[in-house]
Formats: structure tokens, C-alpha cells, sequence
């Protein structure tokens, strides 16, 4: 049998504050039969609500990815957990939420990888499949981009540019092959303007945001204790986050995603103008060639030691 699906060997769990509601929330992460995918329930409501995560189930929205079900209750700021299950390629689980979010926990995506990969994966007997894109596919939202086009793994290309010295302009290129995600993206933390966070807190939004869980920047100052994990941690979150909103696609993607100062609904964009095209992707059965290029594959928990 050639690659195979995988899930947790056992659950973990986790609790925090939700970055927009302020709200102490506990999530579990449990493994799944093969074939499932990721599916997120709320537990704090009487009657069951389940959401698969897919692109189709996210409402319009720029400050996080949110989940909405067929009753209409939604699940926000899921794009770090769905970050580290691509990245640790886990490809079925159930994440039970007792809240309306999320925990933010510190900022990335380390804390559900570190937990992933002590708990364990273990191989299902079901062979992987992966979306591969055929064609190029973009979107442009003002000066914001995002594109897919055909690539032989899959990579991530992302540029930002902010007025604010702390971060000015930065890009990443990386081939998500091969442990690259935990080693070095999984551990970089959302961040913000000090500006931004007064506006959202005068909204009553970011209500659970604080400087142990963001990367506060002021002009040319990091106001967050501790500075900055990487000096382009900003853009490194942006290629953590494409990755979440990319996952949403269903399955990994064989291809290049270019993003240029993208947000969370871009990419949504981009998967939904995807999927509209029949002729942009195909679903294929990987062969171990192929899967060897997808993100997850030879992570170790050694690879924790490059991770803060």
C-alpha cells in the first residue's frame, strides 16, 4: 500500500483565552476514523453542532477564519489549529470547542504542534490523496493578491509591507517539505499595530488580545516583553495562516500559493475561485514521491528543538 492517512494517537486538549471574546475556552483535538477529514463541534451547546472544515463553511470576515454550520453557529479563529494538523499531516480529527472560539494560547501555531507530536500520529489504512493544481488560479482584493499555480510539492510564497519600521517589507519562499512548517513557521505569532488594537478594543473586538499572545508593534518599536522569535516573524504568521486557510481546502494541495499582503478571506477567495474551475486541479492519489513533498511527512519530535 502506498501513503496512507493519518490521525492522533490519542486526544489532547487544551485551554486559553479567545482572542476576540475574551473567554476562557478548553478545546480537545481527538483522532478520527480514516476517510472523516477535520470537523469542529461546539460542546457548549445543547443540541450537536458539527462543521466540516472546509473553505465552503467560512462567512465573509477579515480578522480570523470562522467556521459557520447549517444553524448558523459558528466556530472563529480556527486557522492556527488547522495550521498545525497540515503541517504535522494529520488529516482526520475531531476539535471540540466549548466556546465561540479558538483559544489563542500564545499567538502561533507551536502549542497545538508540540501537543500533535508528543501525543503521536499513527498511519490509517486508507491511501492519501492530495489536490494537485493544473492551471494557475488567482484572486486580487485592492492591492491585496493570491494565487495557485502548478508546482512539483507545495510552497508558500508570501510578501507583506507595512508603514511601521518594526516591519516594513518582508517575504518568504519555502518548500513546505519535510518538517519545514514545525521547524520554522509553526512557533510565529499574530501580530498588530498598537493603533489596530485601540480601534478593535474601542469595537469591543480582540477583548482576550494582550502582549503574552501578539506581537504588538509602534512605529519602529516591538512593544510585546521579549522582542521578536524570528526578525520576520510577521511574514513567517502569514505563511503559517496561508497554510490554515489552505487546509480548508479539504486535502493537501500539490502546488504554489503566492500571496502578496493577503489576508484570511483572500485565500478563501482563492480557494473558492478554485474549486469553481474544473479544469484548475484534479484529485490524485499520492504516490510516495508525491508525498514526500507534502507538509507533515518526516516530522519527528526532534524537530520540536528548532521550535520556541
Amino acid at each position: 500500500m502506498g501513503p496512507m492517512q493519518t490521525t492522533l494517537r490519542s486526544s489532547v486538549s487544551f485551554s486559553g483565552i479567545g482572542l476576540h471574546s475574551g473567554q476562557q475556552v478548553r478545546i480537545s483535538v481527538r483522532p478520527q476514523r480514516a476517510g472523516i477529514g477535520i470537523w469542529f463541534t461546539r460542546t457548549d451547546r445543547s443540541a450537536a453542532t458539527v462543521i466540516q472544515a472546509r473553505y465552503d463553511r467560512v462567512p465573509p470576515g477579515r480578522l480570523c477564519t470562522r467556521l459557520q454550520g447549517h444553524d448558523t453557529i459558528e466556530i472563529s479563529t480556527v486557522e492556527h489549529v488547522m495550521a498545525a494538523l497540515a503541517g504535522c499531516g494529520i488529516h482526520n480529527a475531531l476539535i471540540e470547542v466549548d466556546g465561540p472560539e479558538v483559544p489563542i494560547l500564545d499567538g502561533s501555531a507551536a502549542p497545538f504542534v508540540r501537543a500533535f507530536l508528543q501525543a503521536g500520529l499513527r498511519e490509517q489504512r486508507a491511501p492519501l490523496h492530495a489536490i494537485e493544481i493544473l492551471s494557475e488560479v488567482g484572486v486580487c482584493d485592492g492591492d491585496a493578491s493570491a494565487r495557485l499555480t502548478p508546482a512539483d510539492g507545495f510552497m508558500i510564497d508570501f510578501e507583506i509591507e507595512f508603514a511601521d519600521k518594526a516591519i516594513g517589507r518582508q517575504r518568504s519562499t519555502a518548500n513546505m517539505a519535510n518538517g519545514r512548517f514545525v521547524r520554522d513557521f509553526c512557533d510565529s505569532r499574530t501580530f498588530c499595530r498598537q493603533t489596530d488594537v485601540d480601534a478593535m478594543r474601542r469595537a469591543g473586538l480582540a477583548l482576550g488580545g494582550s502582549y503574552d499572545n501578539a506581537v504588538v508593534v509602534d512605529g519602529a518599536r516591538v512593544l510585546s516583553p521579549g522582542g521578536l522569535r524570528h526578525k520576520d516573524e510577521a511574514v513567517r504568521h502569514k505563511v503559517l495562516d496561508a497554510l490554515g486557510g489552505l487546509a480548508l481546502s479539504g486535502a493537501p494541495i500539490l502546488g504554489r500559493y503566492t500571496g502578496v499582503k493577503a489576508g484570511h478571506m483572500v485565500t478563501n477567495q482563492l480557494l473558492r475561485k478554485l474549486f469553481s474551475s474544473s479544469t484548475a486541479y484534479r484529485v490524485v492519489t499520492c504516490t510516495p514521491a508525491q508525498a514526500a513533498r507534502l507538509p507533515g511527512v518526516g516530522v519527528t519530535i526532534s524537530d520540536l528543538a528548532h521550535v520556541a
